[in-house]
């Protein structure tokens, strides 16, 4: 089962394992990991899921709407934010592991 490492900024680290085709914010909200809000249910176009990649997965490139979403992040965007509605275990990745912003709202 793909792995998800999520690096919380107080500290915390939440690990889950997810079924294929799960992304990193679903994940998150069925696990309860806290900090990822996924206001529009993974449609790209809230950017409450903002996530900085920490290891060197092979991901997608960003596609036009997550890159101007990525804009609007309330933590500034940094050169590995992603959204985590836009990455997708099994698809995009078999472990990653992100840092979730401090802030998202």
């Amino acid at each position: 089962m793909p792995k998800i490492t999520y690096f919380h900024p107080d500290g915390a680290i939440d690990t889950v394992e997810v079924a294929e085709g799960t992304s990193v914010m679903r994940a998150a909200l069925a696990n309860s990991v806290s900090g990822i809000v996924g206001e529009c249910g993974g449609q790209a176009m809230c950017a409450t899921c903002h996530v900085k990649v920490r290891n060197d997965a092979d991901l997608p490139e960003v596609s036009e709407d997550e890159d101007e979403m990525l804009d609007c992040t309330v933590d500034e965007r940094q050169e590995n934010s992603r959204l985590g509605c836009q990455l997708i275990a099994g698809r995009d990745f078999d472990a990653i592991e992100v840092d979730v912003a401090e802030h998202q709202v």
